[in-house]
């Protein structure tokens, strides 16, 4: 079983910036992508960041504009998604996913799931 621990989501103003961190353990396997997803009020979730096994390739929604960037650590078993210049349409309850693949950059290509830390951005 693997468990994902998301932390430093909080209240922002717009132009602001945070970084979310996700901590995997648990039976991750040695090589495994990770990404950021986000489920604003109302709207459908989506793959905001990915990031491969080794970090030497990264998937971003064409959405963020070059805002976002994703990082990780292996000796930490860590992910990062960094953000900057928020937004309001930024809102919403971020979510680190863990997928087997070497690479992901679809929802279907991750199994396992955090409890997600809510962003919130004021105008």
């Amino acid at each position: 079983q693997v468990q994902l621990v998301e932390s430093g989501g909080g209240l922002v103003q717009t132009g602001g910036s945070l970084r979310l961190s996700c901590v995997a353990s648990g039976r991750t396997g040695s090589k495994y992508a990770m990404g950021w997803f986000r489920r604003a009020p109302g709207k459908a979730r989506i793959l905001v960041a990915a990031i491969s096994w080794d970090g030497g390739a990264t998937y971003y929604a064409d959405s963020l504009e070059g805002r976002f960037t994703i990082s990780r650590d292996n000796a930490r078993n860590t992910a990062y998604l960094q953000m900057d210049n928020l937004k309001p349409e930024d809102t919403a309850v971020y979510t680190c996913g863990l997928s087997p693949r070497l690479m992901a950059t679809a929802e279907s290509h991750f199994g396992s799931w955090g409890q997600g830390t809510q962003v919130t951005v004021s105008s």
